[in-house]
C-alpha cells in the first residue's frame, strides 16, 4: 500500500534527500516548505505545501491525510541566535501539536548527536543542542508513535555508500564521528518501516569498516 509521508524542511540538505528516498521506495512524499524555498528537479512533481509553521491552520491542512511525518526542519547558522529556539523547539512543538489534533500517529524527528548537552561547542550558536532536546521532549511526551534519529556530523558525500555500515545505538552513546546525509535519509525511512523503532532515540554514525546490519536485527539483539 502506497503511503503519503509528509516531510517538513524538505528543501534542506537532509530533507530533500529524505523525500528522494521516500519517492524511490514507491511512497508519496508531501513536501512542507517555507514560502521561498527551492526544491531540486528530482522532486518537482511532488505535492508541495508552502507555509509558515506558526500558522496552525495551514499546518493542519498540509498534514491532513498523511500517514507519517518526518520532521527535518533545523535552524540554519545565522547571526540570529533565536533561530534554534524558534525552529528546533517551538517549530517541533507546533508540528507535534498539529499531529495530535489530526490523529496523525507516526512521527520521526531528525535531531542531532549530543542533543541536550550543555557543554558543547555547538551551543555557542544559540544553545542549539539544548533547544533540540526540548523539541525531542515535546515528541517523546506527545503520546504519538515517535522515533528520534540523532545523526553525527553530516557530510554531502554520495559515493561509496552501498558498502558503508551504520553504527546504531541508543541515546547518549556516541559523541563524535560522521555520516553522509544520504545515509541519514535511508536510516529515517528504515526506522519508519521498523515497528520496534517506535518510542526510541536512535543515534547513527557510519563508516566503511562497519558491517551492513539492518535496524530490525539491531533492535532484536
Amino acid at each position: 500500500m502506497t503511503r503519503t509521508i509528509a516531510i517538513s524542511g524538505a528543501s534542506g540538505k537532509t530533507g530533500y534527500r529524505i523525500a528522494e528516498e521516500v519517492l524511490a521506495a514507491g511512497d508519496r512524499p508531501r513536501l512542507l516548505l517555507r514560502p521561498n524555498s527551492v526544491v531540486p528537479a528530482s522532486l518537482a512533481g511532488c505535492e508541495q505545501h508552502r507555509l509558515d509553521l506558526a500558522d496552525a491552520a495551514a499546518l493542519d491542512a498540509a498534514l491532513q491525510g498523511a500517514d507519517a511525518l518526518v520532521i527535518a526542519t533545523g535552524a540554519r547558522p545565522s547571526v540570529d541566535l533565536t533561530g534554534p529556539m524558534r525552529v528546533d523547539a517551538w517549530g517541533v512543538q507546533r508540528q507535534v501539536a498539529s499531529c495530535q489534533r489530526l490523529g496523525l500517529r507516526r512521527v520521526l524527528l531528525v535531531s542531532s548527536l549530543c542533543a541536550g548537552r550543555w557543554q558543547h561547542p555547538l551551543n555557542l550558536f544559540g544553545l542549539i543542542l539544548v533547544w533540540k532536546r526540548i523539541g525531542e521532549r515535546a515528541l517523546e511526551t506527545s503520546g504519538l508513535d515517535w522515533t528520534v534519529i540523532r545523526p553525527g556530523g553530516l557530510s554531502e558525500r554520495e559515493q561509496g555508500l552501498e558498502q558503508e555500515g551504520i553504527r546504531w545505538s541508543g541515546p547518549d552513546s556516541q559523541e563524535s564521528d560522521s555520516i553522509p546525509r544520504r545515509l541519514v535519509a535511508r536510516c529515517c525511512l528504515e526506522a519508519l518501516n521498523t515497528p520496534a523503532a517506535i518510542g526510541r532515540i536512535l543515534e547513527i554514525t557510519s563508516a566503511p569498516k562497519l558491517p551492513l546490519v539492518r535496524l530490525e536485527a539491531v533492535l532484536a539483539g
